[in-house]
């Protein structure tokens, strides 16, 4: 399975999501870590929950009007078994929780702010998913 090589659409939406985390960094103090923004979602805090509604809601929004604009869903699909769809969420919520943050927190803006424990986290997690792609794709073989 070949994945396209795809810059300019990276590019931007790596520009994006850093200057997301930058302007919510700078008008409210937050970092923009999705799993503890959704986490603390479910556990409301009065005054704390409609700028993470907002936030969570502009994830598949954003989505929504970049396939609309392009037509092209850049390769992505969603499974379409539910069993497998809530055991993966349910394994990166577990992820997320045992290192302390995810992939948006540690990886953007963590390192962005010069966190060593971020630097280590995202060294981590990098290394997980290259052995995780490597055991299904030339392990076993391509599991779908």
């Amino acid at each position: 399975m070949e994945t396209p090589f795809t810059p300019l659409s990276g590019l931007l939406g790596g520009a994006l999501i850093g200057v997301a985390s930058a302007l919510l960094l700078l008008a409210n103090g937050r970092i923009a870590g999705v799993s503890d923004i959704l986490g603390r979602a479910l556990l409301p805090v009065r005054g704390d929950v409609a700028w993470r509604l907002a936030f969570l809601a502009g994830l598949p929004i954003g989505t929504a009007l970049v396939l609309r604009a392009t037509g092209d869903a850049h390769g992505f699909a969603v499974a379409s078994e539910p069993a497998r769809l809530a055991a993966a969420g349910l394994l990166v919520g577990f992820g997320t929780q045992l290192g302390n943050g995810c992939t948006s927190g540690h990886g953007v803006c963590g390192i962005g702010r010069g966190s060593r424990r971020s630097v280590v986290a995202t060294v981590i997690f990098m290394a997980a998913a290259m052995l995780t792609v490597f055991v299904v794709r030339h392990v076993l073989g391509g599991v779908r």
